[in-house]
């Protein structure tokens, strides 16, 4: 009985990317800095003794040529494990996931790169007269929770929502739930979403948030990413081809706008996500793929620059992982990777271009190393190689070479 179970923990980069420095990232590396940050701290090294036994930090050490502080006597894997490069132009969530799911973006999205008056003032102006707004707030570069705060009450006092962006392909717009409306929010964002046509901007996020001050404001469960599609077929869509289901949890139907999903299973935090999860896996037959995507580690920890939350939340998701893979049956797979970097060490609070992790276990896989993988369309070529899909058109399966 073959399933596969693809896990994303969202922006764990391992450092070492060909060429970090074209994006300014030369010696970004999430995962070693992470790991310097707890040594040098009373609490001690980072504990993960399942993510170790899957081979993570072994990855790591391949990736970066370092060993993190705390696992110079690393057991031998008892998984596959190796590293994996990025062939898409961009360190965004999108370009990412897709070319894991085997469909390489040869051509980058659309930015906006002034750092103030982001947006054009056409888009803006189309933007109000079509949503019916009194203007807006923002149009610059900005951290999410820092714009909240800094702008949240004006937003309030006058019905104009935030919009910012930052190095990543995206629009995104901060509203009250409560006082503009999380309904009003999604349409002023897909009302965004065709305006930015001629654009080629890869996601609308909207991000609303409640409280009633810069002290309590915080962003809730409720966001939504609006993607643009994935430009061709990807393994969602041949899973679905092929008489499988994809169960995609959490925001994954979100960022492949919705393409090649059977179940879009909608969690908030890393142990709603991992129950929503379990119970999928539970309910997944011959042929079906369940993928998640764990957010928290980039949107709460690796934007925000916190270094020991993100360390906590990954020994958080290392204590739960047994559950997992004590659901797996004969036949699983079940693979942990990334989607780029978000160094908490790194100047400023965006992505990072780093090599990411490429884990693969399953019940009678015999463990090995993987090495160097050149492409992230290697990780989807694997799945579908388990699967018995037909060859995906990118990528080499990790499985058999």
């Amino acid at each position: 009985m073959a399933r596969a179970i693809w896990l994303v923990l969202d922006s764990l980069g391992i450092g070492g990317a060909v060429d970090a420095a074209d994006y300014g990232d030369a010696g970004a590396d999430t995962f070693g800095h992470i790991a310097d940050a707890c040594a040098q701290q009373a609490r001690g090294s980072l504990r993960i003794p399942n993510l170790t036994r899957l081979g993570l930090p072994q990855a790591h050490a391949l990736a970066s040529g370092r060993t993190a502080p705390g696992f110079e006597d690393m057991p031998a894997a008892q998984a596959l494990w190796g590293c994996m490069d990025e062939r898409a132009r961009g360190k965004d969530t999108p370009s990412g996931h897709w070319e894991s799911a085997g469909v390489t973006l040869h051509e980058p999205f659309g930015l906006f790169e002034a750092a103030q008056d982001s947006f054009p003032a056409a888009l803006l102006q189309a933007l109000v007269e079509d949503a019916g707004l009194p203007g807006v707030l923002g149009n610059c570069h900005a951290s999410g929770t820092d714009i909240i705060a800094r702008l949240g009450e004006a937003h309030i006092a006058s019905g104009k929502p935030i919009v910012y962006t930052s190095a990543d392909s995206v629009f995104q717009i901060a509203a009250h739930e409560e006082a503009f409306g999380l309904e009003r929010l999604y349409q002023v964002c897909r009302i965004a979403r065709a305006l930015l046509a001629p654009y080629n901007i890869g996601r609308v996020i909207a991000r609303p948030f409640i409280g009633h001050g810069p002290d309590d404001f915080r962003r809730t469960g409720n966001r939504h990413d609006y993607a643009l599609p994935p430009p061709r077929p990807t393994l969602l869509d041949a899973v679905c081809a092929q008489g499988g289901q994809v169960h995609a949890v959490g925001k994954i139907s979100d960022i492949f706008a919705a393409r090649g999903v059977s179940r879009a299973l909608l969690a908030s935090g890393h142990d709603a996500l991992l129950d929503a999860t379990l119970a999928a896996l539970a309910q997944a037959g011959e042929g079906d793929l369940v993928a998640t995507n764990f957010v928290d580690f980039d949107s709460v920890y690796g934007h925000r620059r916190d270094a020991l939350g993100y360390a906590a939340a990954l020994e958080h998701f290392d204590a739960r992982l047994p559950e997992l893979l004590a659901a797996l049956r004969p036949g699983d797979l079940l693979v942990l990777s990334a989607d780029h970097g978000c160094d908490p060490s790194w100047p400023g609070s965006d992505h990072t271009r780093e090599r990411v992790p490429l884990l693969a276990f399953g019940p009678g896989l015999a463990p090995r190393a993987l090495g160097w993988r050149a492409s992230f369309a290697d990780l989807g070529q694997g799945i579908a190689t388990h699967l018995g899909l037909p060859p995906l058109a990118e990528g080499r399966c990790f499985l058999t070479d």
